[in-house]
C-alpha cells in the first residue's frame, strides 16, 4: 500500500497548518524512466571521527556528520547493489582537491576553509566505485556546475536521477535543484541522504519534496528497481 504523501521524517517539525498550505503539491511519486544513481560526496571527510553524536565529532572534525552519516551507510549500500543489478549508470561526485585546479586565493564565500589532505575526498570504502562507474570532481556545491555531468547523462539517455549522499541542505540540494532545472525527474532517497543538522535535513527534504523532487523511502526505491530487474529478465 502506498504511503501518504507526507509520511516522512519531517512530520515532527512541520506543523499541520503548514502541511495544509502545501497540500496542493500532493501528487503521485515514482522513480521515473531511464534512471541513473547519483551519489553525492560520499567521501571520507564526512565520516571522520566515527559513528558518534555530531556535536561530539565536530569539535575535532568540523566537516563530519557523525552518527547521521553512519546510519545512512546500510540503506545506501542496498541502493547501490540494487542499482547495479538493474543496470543503472552509477555516478559519484567528490571535491576537486587538486592544488592546481583553480587560481590561488579563490573562494566563493568568506567562509573559513580548513585545508584538507586529498585522501579526505576519496570515496568511502563501503561505497567503493566499481568498474564501469563514473567519478566526477567538482569545485562547487552542485554536481552539474562546471562539470561534464549533464553531457554524460544526456549521452547515456538518462531521464531520471536517484540521488543519495551528503549533505541534504548543501550539495544534495544544489544538485537536486539543478537536475530538476535540466529537466530530469528527481528522486531523493530519504534514508540515504544526511546532514550534520537533523532539522536542516528534515526541512530541506520537506521543501524539495513539495517543489522539485520526489522524496521516497529506501524500500520504495528498492522495490521499483527490483521490478525493473524482473521486467528485463522476462523480456530476455
Amino acid at each position: 500500500m502506498a504511503r501518504d504523501f507526507e509520511d516522512h521524517c519531517w512530520k515532527d517539525v512541520i506543523p499541520k497548518a503548514m502541511l495544509d498550505i502545501y497540500s496542493h503539491y500532493k501528487r503521485e511519486i515514482y522513480v521515473g524512466p531511464r534512471p541513473a544513481l547519483l551519489a553525492i560526496d560520499l567521501y571520507e571527510l564526512v565520516y571522520e571521527g566515527g559513528a558518534k553524536p555530531v556535536e561530539e565529532v565536530t569539535k575535532q572534525f568540523p566537516s563530519a556528520c557523525g552518527i547521521h552519516g553512519y546510519n545512512a551507510i546500510p540503506p545506501t549500500q542496498q541502493v547501490f547493489a540494487a542499482a547495479r543489478k538493474a543496470g543503472l549508470p552509477v555516478i559519484y561526485t567528490t571535491s576537486d582537491s587538486r592544488p592546481d585546479s583553480k587560481p590561488g586565493r579563490v573562494s566563493a564565500t568568506n567562509r573559513r576553509n580548513v585545508p584538507q589532505d586529498a585522501s579526505a575526498y576519496e570515496i568511502k570504502s563501503e561505497f567503493k566505485p566499481q568498474p564501469g562507474d563514473t567519478v566526477i570532481t567538482k569545485q562547487r556545491a552542485s554536481a552539474f556546475f562546471g562539470t561534464p555531468l549533464i553531457a554524460h547523462l544526456t549521452m547515456l539517455g538518462v531521464q531520471s536521477v536517484i540521488i543519495v549522499g551528503d549533505s541534504t541542505s548543501g550539495c544534495v540540494r544544489a544538485s537536486a535543484v539543478d537536475a530538476y532545472s535540466h529537466g530530469f525527474h528527481v528522486v531523493l532517497v530519504e534514508e540515504c541522504c544526511f546532514d550534520r543538522c537533523e532539522l536542516s535535513h528534515k526541512v530541506n527534504l520537506f521543501d524539495m519534496h513539495h517543489k522539485y523532487c520526489d522524496v521516497m523511502h529506501v524500500d520504495e526505491v528498492l522495490a521499483d528497481l527490483a521490478k525493473r530487474v524482473d521486467a528485463r529478465a522476462a523480456a530476455e
